[in-house]
């Protein structure tokens, strides 16, 4: 599965991937994947993501162009 935003929320953030990848605990070279759809994020990595960015997991999958978060 490819995940339409999540590079771009990384750019826009000003963060490498390696950066990124500590977070979730990840190596660079998974998060990598996960950026070009080699393998899909995890359940648990989607909602980190999400926090990350504060945008909704919709959002990050492509569901909805609309990144804030409903409550």
């Amino acid at each position: 599965m490819v995940y339409p935003n999540i590079r771009n929320l990384r750019e826009d953030h000003d963060l490498r991937q390696k950066e990124v990848a500590a977070v979730l605990n990840v190596s660079q070279n998974t998060y990598s994947q996960y950026e070009n759809g080699v393998i899909e994020l995890t359940a648990p990595n989607l909602v980190k993501l999400a926090d990350l960015y504060s945008v909704s997991v919709d959002y990050l999958l492509g569901r909805t162009k609309n990144p804030d978060v409903l409550h």
